[in-house]
């Protein structure tokens, strides 16, 4: 790898975590669901009542075990980068788009969710083919899809989130909350990025540069 080749991979790892952590803050004002890990993130928070962003960091500590364990080579700069920020550049993305938007309707809620749907799943492609080191979450899915070598990443993928939309409405029930209190977490987004978020990274790793096999 050669210094500008290092260089447009290291730019491709910070703005795809940014991003995503940007996404984040998009899906949780438009409150109708948020991509499976945030929607455990989420129930873990209630459960745990600290900040948002040191919440994340403590989860994400706990998956980086997994990945020391089984694939030391996804970690990298983005792994860092994601563990440490992306956490808290969703929490104060959040307060930033409310603060900015107040009050909003339903057709703008769904058009914030499409958006959402859509960065998030760029983003994350984004420092996948950076190549640099992934989320601490998202290795586990490419770990596992490289250990059983006749399972794609997509379909993992769908596996791992499927896990944690159930572990978070097992715990947001057990902390009394209504059903309809949960649609705000684990709604419409939720179901959406637990079986497209998948395919779709998989679809924009195509278009961009340095395409990840591990997701194809």
């Amino acid at each position: 790898m050669d210094k500008k080749e290092l260089i447009e991979r290291t730019l491709m790892s910070i703005i795809g975590v940014i991003i995503c952590g940007i996404s984040v803050g998009i899906f949780r004002v438009a409150a109708l669901g948020v991509d499976p890990f945030q929607s455990l993130m989420s129930a873990l928070n209630v459960v745990i009542p600290i900040s948002f962003g040191t919440l994340y960091v403590i989860v994400n500590i706990i998956f980086l075990l997994f990945s020391l364990l089984f694939d030391k080579s996804k970690i990298g700069l983005a792994t860092i980068i994601n563990l440490t920020l992306l956490g808290y550049i969703a929490e104060y993305s959040e307060t930033f788009i409310k603060n900015i938007l107040g009050p909003i309707s339903l057709f703008i809620r769904f058009i914030l969710l499409i958006v959402a749907i859509i960065i998030i799943c760029f983003a994350s492609a984004i420092y996948f083919n950076a190549n640099l080191g992934v989320s601490t979450y998202d290795a586990v899915s490419l770990i596992i899809s490289e250990k059983q070598n006749k399972v794609k990443f997509k379909y993992c993928r769908i596996i791992s989130d499927s896990c944690c939309v159930l572990i978070a409405l097992i715990l947001f029930r057990i902390s009394n909350y209504s059903w309809l209190e949960i649609t705000a977490w684990i709604g419409i987004a939720t179901i959406i990025t637990a079986f497209f978020m998948g395919p779709l990274i998989s679809f924009f790793s195509k278009l961009l540069p340095y395409s990840n096999r591990a997701i194809n």
